[in-house]
């Protein structure tokens, strides 16, 4: 397992001033303390459809995994100045991979060979003080915020080394601001300096080698009423891009069982160093509720001389992001249908049902000067055992195809056997 020196320094300083403070801060320490382990059963079928050239390089990836994720959040010392620690230890077991079939995310491969390694895992600490409304992170963060979040789609979760403030001394204003230095990718155990994502049709250049060690971002969120909340992020990673992020939610309460919700983002990114990165995201999703039921409606628009620019491995702020395909490349365009069930509706709860449609279109720079076009359909299909000795024992599928003429023809399936056990 890895462990990064400001996780370490973080754990050890933690530990030695809690050894010091006296037993009666301990008091809410420990008893606002809880700690779970869930065990994440992974099956992952990818087959390539591909049929104009170049062929890929795989026919298909397939791997099965085992993984346990233990976390644990203390509560706050007493006083003014409250002190605290969280701990994040996970463990990845390869069940079944070769080489012609790996790199589906699940599992470390090695650097070499392209063979998934037997396990991987790693153990992070976050050092945490809280004043007031406001608490100050410091080691392990899995950031979920406009303009950074963490990737947690397969095995294990991606995870970030660095420091983080979040404040509410304001009622109904979230400040959020931090510095992240390093990553861990979701199938790695090895932290290491952040980049850009690139590939596809998103036209983003960057010089040669490039990464970086600092990704600074901040963020104000509002709620205005129960129904109505905005938000500004701006993230800046050092000499890749810079990013200013809006966001806009509004339900509007129609009648009983009955609502409209309402998700506006805008998001604008330029370069920053090395790279070129020019982009302006425009994103709208509205769903409509009926009692069990959710009609969804969205639209995405991608100008400007690049794609949409994120840290690579991470999931994009966009309402196309879906389960495979992220519908960001230069001046792409595209629209989603979405359909949920409830089944707790008709006296199943628990289970619940997804499908939804993207097609997206005007793709730039394709060599043969065509239209680029892609489209995705996903299904998901899930339960969760509400009682009895299976009780939080989660059962989903997950089911996708994607159709390209600039990338890969996919067909995928994704079977996750899940347990979550509270300890305390």
């Amino acid at each position: 397992m890895s462990k990064t020196p400001i996780a370490r320094a973080v754990a050890l300083a933690t530990l030695g001033s809690s050894l010091t403070l006296p037993t009666i801060a301990h008091a809410e320490f420990i008893k606002d303390s809880k700690a779970s382990v869930e065990l994440r059963n992974f099956y992952f079928n990818r087959d390539f459809r591909q049929a104009n050239d170049p062929a890929p390089a795989q026919n298909k990836q397939e791997e099965w995994a085992q993984g346990f994720i233990l976390k644990y959040e203390s509560g706050f010392t007493e006083g003014v100045v409250g002190f605290g620690i969280d701990a994040l230890a996970d463990l990845g077991l390869k069940l079944d991979s070769s080489p012609d079939r790996s790199g589906s995310g699940l599992l470390q491969r090695d650097r070499e060979t392209g063979r998934a390694q037997d396990s991987y895992g790693d153990l992070g600490a976050t050092a945490k003080v809280r004043v007031s409304k406001s608490v100050l992170k410091g080691g392990t963060l899995l950031p979920k915020l406009p303009v950074v979040q963490a990737n947690d789609t397969r095995l294990l979760p991606q995870t970030f080394s660095g420091g983080s403030l979040n404040s509410m001394e304001i009622d109904n204003l979230t400040f959020d601001a931090g510095r992240l230095t390093q990553v861990n990718q979701r199938d790695s155990q090895d932290y290491e300096d952040m980049t850009i994502t690139s590939g596809a049709k998103r036209n983003i250049r960057f010089d040669a080698g490039t990464t970086s060690d600092k990704f600074d971002f901040a963020g104000l969120g509002y709620k205005w009423t129960d129904n109505l909340t905005t938000s500004y992020h701006y993230g800046k990673l050092e000499d890749f891009y810079s990013q200013h992020y809006l966001n806009l939610v509004h339900v509007w309460p129609i009648a009983d069982k009955q609502s409209l919700k309402s998700d506006l983002r805008y998001g604008h990114s330029s370069d920053d160093g090395s790279s070129n990165v020019d982009n302006d995201a425009l994103n709208a999703m509205f769903t409509y509720s009926l009692g069990g039921h959710a009609f969804g409606l969205g639209y995405q628009k991608m100008s400007g001389d690049t794609g949409f620019a994120y840290i690579n491995g991470t999931d994009p702020f966009l309402v196309n992001y879906i389960q495979i395909s992220d519908f960001a490349n230069k001046d792409e365009k595209s629209w989603q249908a979405r359909y949920d069930f409830n089944f707790a509706s008709v006296g199943i709860p628990g289970l619940t049902f997804m499908t939804r449609y993207v097609n997206g279109d005007n793709v730039d720079q394709l060599t043969n000067n065509q239209e680029g076009k892609e489209w995705e359909r996903n299904t998901d299909i899930a339960y969760v055992f509400q009682e009895g000795p299976l009780k939080n024992l989660g059962l989903k599928w997950r089911n996708a195809s994607v159709r390209s003429n600039f990338a890969n023809d996919l067909d995928e399936n994704r079977l996750i056997v899940s347990y979550v056990m509270p300890l305390w």
